[in-house]
């Protein structure tokens, strides 16, 4: 049996050694790359159903949306959801906003590459990277510290270098860097704060969501002769502008008697393209008949393009210490209603609930509902997990195609 020397036993051993990390560096590249693959594959049909395809057409924000790596400011444990067009939690209190919501917000920001702006809730810091593309420069305030931190070093990371950021209440603004061009608001105070029509240049704009915690109205805010002229968007839901602007707050929810707001739709609003009370609303209309399943109205929602998102929202408090169960009821009609390219695009109802720290704590759902059929109702008790402090109920047909229509919805709550 031939022998073989110590160094050629290491020389050997050194070939093989190499030839290992070789293999397992490729491998390590080749999974890389192919969750970046996903990620971007996600990204591109999200930008294309949730944005492009719910009316965005500003094109320098949809490309800002298609190259900012939405996962990156989402924490790990939730990252397979990133590209979902729904606000995620994030930590201390705090959402990352939807993917439609930012780029529609920038959007109406009307962002020009010699702009300075100013954003109240940095939160992951996701809409200061939108911004960054866009803009000569972005000043971002966050109130929560370990977000504001947080958000910093990962902006860093990212090499968003025209971004500046700082932790305080952006309740005061941040008067060192004032005048702003522009003045983007991510939480929702009842009333516009003063210091920030104060710090928001002449002729400049501010697009700020204002109202009760659960029931507000998104605004463009035009500064004209020093004061702020008002045009109201849409219906939307922030998280709450807390400090000095949540300390004044005067009308605050009951979470011990939770209720729908316009559930029977027969509040209606002239010259208004929402269904009041309503949020988040994509292809939905109020139908005026007298077929209506009870009143004179109902919501109906109508889509032709599988995957397209057709549904809106309410959010709502509720104390599931006190509150054991609700009783859901409606009444539906359905018109060749079927799923869409895959078994979750399927027409439904769907409450989330979240606990004081806005983390998931169980999801329900009524249905789905396939078919034709005229009127008729459906019902569902839903147990409220203990740790609820608030709730979102999802209606629509998301992703589905055809004509879904609701009258009469009802949330009844039970004491546990």
């Amino acid at each position: 049996m031939p022998q073989i020397s110590s160094h050629s036993l290491g020389k050997c051993l050194n070939r093989l050694v190499g030839l290992v990390f070789t293999v397992c560096l490729l491998s390590v590249h080749t999974t890389l790359a192919q969750v970046a693959d996903r990620y971007e594959s996600a990204r591109k049909q999200m930008v294309q159903t949730a944005v492009i395809g719910s009316g965005v057409k500003h094109e320098r924000v949809i490309q800002s949306m298609l190259k900012t790596p939405r996962h990156e400011f989402v924490p790990v444990n939730i990252r397979n959801q990133a590209y979902f067009d729904m606000a995620l939690p994030i930590g201390g209190q705090q959402t990352i906003s939807a993917p439609f919501i930012v780029a529609y917000m920038t959007e109406a920001l009307d962002p020009q590459p010699t702009d300075k702006v100013l954003e109240i809730g940095t939160g992951s810091g996701y809409q200061a990277a939108v911004l960054s593309p866009l803009v000569r420069s972005v000043y971002s305030i966050e109130i929560v510290e370990e977000l504001g931190f947080k958000a910093k070093s990962t902006l860093k990371k990212l090499k968003y270098s025209n971004v500046t950021t700082k932790v305080g209440d952006g309740f005061k603004g941040w008067a060192a860097y004032a005048p702003f061009d522009k003045i983007i608001v991510t939480c929702s105070p009842e009333r516009v704060p003063v210091p920030l029509v104060q710090q928001l240049k002449e002729g400049g704009r501010m697009i700020i969501p204002v109202g009760q915690r659960y029931q507000q109205t998104m605004y463009i805010m035009r500064k004209e002769n020093g004061k702020l002229k008002a045009e109201a968007l849409r219906p939307t839901l922030f998280v709450p502008m807390t400090g000095n602007a949540e300390d004044d707050r005067q009308v605050k929810p009951d979470p011990l008697n939770p209720q729908l707001f316009n559930s029977d739709f027969e509040l209606v609003k002239e010259n208004y393209d929402f269904i009041l009370g309503w949020y988040y609303q994509r292809q939905v209309k109020l139908i005026s008949s007298n077929e209506a399943a009870q009143g004179t109205h109902y919501a109906s929602f109508n889509n032709s393009t599988p995957g397209l998102s057709s549904h809106m929202l309410q959010g709502f408090a509720i104390d599931g210490r006190s509150i054991g169960n609700l009783v859901v009821s409606a009444q539906i009609k359905l018109d060749e209603v079927r799923q869409g390219r895959t078994r979750d695009e399927i027409p439904l109802f769907a409450i989330s609930f979240y606990d004081d720290s806005r983390r998931e704590v169980g999801v329900v759902t009524l249905g789905p509902f396939i078919g034709t059929h005229n009127w008729s109702p459906v019902r569902k008790i839903v147990r409220v997990p203990i740790q609820a402090r608030e709730a979102i109920l999802r209606v629509g047909l998301f992703g589905g195609v055809g004509e879904f229509s609701i009258d009469d919805l009802k949330i009844q709550p039970n004491k546990r």
